[in-house]
């Protein structure tokens, strides 16, 4: 018996619903139709594997980290001529830096300053996003040219570039202008993909009966409009704050984040390695190493979130 095509399987399928011969099941909602494709998918499990491990981490590392990460217990053993870096002994698995810092409890210290950085300049670029993506969104016409223009020049100047112009005009940099910088150049990520989940709800019935029944704008707006447009900004929100982790670093990196090294962050760590590259790359390596991971696990979360989410992707 030779195996049924989709077309005749389809057909069987729209006879069996007209004949009434086909058992009605409850509808589910799209997140408990996304969860039920979620958890079966590795890729999503691995994502949020690796984000639930370094949240943990970045909260409780205060109380796990072996030493304080501002100590420096073996600068009795730093010899600048021959042992610039002590490597790893008792107590000390990844060894110290080149102040006699132990680099273990200063990687884990260093999750906390990375996640702040990240979650903070993520939630400031989303706020500023909401607000242009719902004027340009909700009014359209010359607002949404003037919205939209703005939006316009600043994605003409690359991402990085913007960040360390906006980070470099400030007369000390600090962990609060690494924030800010990052969270400017997140705004009209935002900004343009809300701006389209709302032109596509003008048009939609449900927006179409509230104008026909009377309903103010304001209320269309915050009511219609605004929340069934959110779904697709909270999911590029989890890809957006893989990419602040990483700018995040760059940007300490060349110096533009905070100068006390005491509070150590992954980034401000990378930036301090470079001059012992060559002959300790180590000190360069497990810092970057939980740049990728993290950046990774944030990344495997969000795209499987947004095919899940996504109808055009089911299966």
């Amino acid at each position: 018996m030779t195996p049924m095509s989709y077309a005749d399987r389809r057909k069987e399928r729209i006879d069996a619903l007209a004949a009434g011969s086909v058992d009605e099941t409850p509808g589910v909602s799209l997140i408990a139709s996304a969860w039920r494709r979620l958890r079966r998918d590795p890729v999503f499990l691995i994502g949020l594997a690796i984000t639930v491990v370094f949240v943990v981490l970045a909260i409780i590392s205060p109380w796990i980290a072996p030493h304080d990460p501002a100590a420096a217990p073996l600068l009795d053993k730093v010899r600048p001529q021959s042992n610039p870096v002590p490597g790893p002994e008792a107590g000390f698995p990844l060894g110290a830096d080149d102040r006699g810092r132990d680099l273990l409890s200063r990687l884990l210290v260093g999750s906390r300053q990375t996640l702040v950085v990240g979650v903070v300049a993520t939630l400031f670029g989303l706020a500023g996003g909401l607000v242009l993506g719902t004027l340009a969104g909700a009014f359209a016409g010359r607002v949404d040219s003037v919205v939209m223009r703005i939006v316009d020049v600043m994605l003409s100047v690359p991402s990085l570039l913007l960040a360390f112009t906006i980070g470099a005009l400030a007369a000390r940099p600090s962990q609060t202008t690494l924030i800010i910088a990052i969270a400017v150049i997140q705004v009209p990520i935002f900004a343009r993909l809300l701006r389209g989940s709302m032109l596509g709800q003008r048009s939609s019935d449900h927006v179409l009966a509230a104008r026909a029944l009377g309903v103010k704008q304001h209320a269309i707006v915050f009511r219609h409009m605004l929340p069934n447009s959110l779904g697709p900004v909270i999911v590029q929100a989890t890809l957006v704050l893989a990419i602040a982790i990483i700018d995040a670093a760059a940007l300490s990196f060349l110096g533009l984040g905070n100068p006390d090294d005491r509070q150590p962050e992954w980034g401000q760590m990378l930036g301090r390695s470079q001059e012992f590259i060559y002959d300790y790359p180590h000190l360069a390596v497990y810092p970057a190493l939980c740049i990728i991971v993290v950046a990774l696990g944030f990344t495997l979360m969000g795209e499987s979130l947004r095919e899940a989410l996504d109808p055009k992707t089911r299966r």
